[in-house]
C-alpha cells in the first residue's frame, strides 16, 4: 500500500487537549475542561523555559542605534534571557560595519565599577532580568549617537495557548509527544479520579521530554586544541 505523501499533521490546541484528556483516562466534555487545559498548557510552556534552552525560541534581535551618554537600553519585549551580545558599529555599511563581542558582567561586578559614567566605546554589559522587562546596561557609556547598535541572540517567551482551541501550539512537531504527555500529566494532577495514572503519566512525560530535548541541540562539531593558557 502507498503512503499518504502528505506532511501536514498539525493538531490545534483543542486536539492536543482532547488527546491529553484521553491519555489521562478523562473526557473533554465542556468549555471549562478546555479552559483549564489551556491554563495548564500555558504553565507547561513556562516550565519548559526553566528546563533549558529550546532552540526554536532563540532568535536574533537588534536595538535602534544607541544614544550618547545613555547607558541602559530596554531589550525586545518577551525576552526571557540573553545568550550573546555584540556591539555593532556602522550597521548596514558594507565597508565599515564591524562587530565586537561584549563581555557580560554580573550585578556585583557592575556595581563595583568606580567610573560608571565614563564614556567611550562600550566593552562590557550587565543584563538585568526584571519582572516585566530585560535591560542591558553598558560600560563604558556610549560616546556617540547613531553609530552603535546592540545585536543579540535571545531566548524569547513561548506564545500563549490563546483563547478557544483553534490556535497552534508554539512548539515544533518533534516536541508534540512531550507536549501532550506533559499536559496529560498536569490534567491528571487536577482530577481525583485520574490520580492512579499520575505516576505512569509523569514517567511518560519525563521520557518524552528527555528524548525531544536530547535531539533539540546544536549539531555543529566541537573541536579541542591542545595548548592555550599556561
Amino acid at each position: 500500500m502507498a503512503v499518504s505523501g502528505t506532511y501536514t499533521f498539525s493538531p490545534d490546541i483543542g486536539e492536543i487537549a482532547e488527546e491529553a484528556y484521553e491519555r489521562a483516562g478523562l473526557e473533554l466534555a465542556n468549555g471549562y475542561d478546555l479552559r483549564t487545559a489551556r491554563r495548564s498548557l500555558d504553565l507547561l510552556f513556562l516550565e519548559w523555559q526553566n528546563r533549558g534552552i529550546n532552540l526554536w525560541t532563540v532568535d536574533e534581535q537588534k536595538t535602534s542605534t544607541l544614544t550618547a551618554d545613555v547607558a541602559t537600553v530596554t531589550l525586545a519585549s518577551n525576552t526571557v534571557a540573553v545568550l550573546e551580545m555584540v556591539l555593532r558599529e556602522n550597521d548596514g555599511d558594507a565597508t565599515a560595519q564591524s562587530d565586537i563581542e561584549l563581555s557580560r558582567i554580573s550585578r556585583d561586578t557592575y556595581y563595583g565599577i568606580p567610573t560608571k559614567l565614563s564614556t567611550g566605546r562600550p566593552t562590557q554589559v550587565y543584563i538585568d532580568r526584571k519582572v516585566d522587562s530585560v535591560t542591558a546596561t553598558l560600560w563604558q557609556v556610549p560616546d556617540k549617537s547613531g553609530t552603535y547598535t546592540l545585536v543579540y541572540n535571545r531566548v524569547r517567551r513561548m506564545a500563549d495557548a490563546g483563547p478557544g482551541g483553534t490556535y497552534t501550539a508554539d512548539v515544533p512537531d518533534r516536541f508534540w509527544p512531550a507536549l501532550i504527555s506533559g499536559l496529560a500529566y498536569k490534567l491528571a494532577l487536577k482530577r481525583p479520579e485520574a490520580s492512579g495514572r499520575v505516576p505512569i503519566l509523569k514517567q511518560d512525560y519525563e521520557e518524552q521530554f528527555g528524548l525531544a530535548a536530547a535531539e533539540d541541540r546544536e549539531k555543529a562539531p566541537l573541536r579541542f586544541v591542545p595548548g592555550g593558557y599556561r
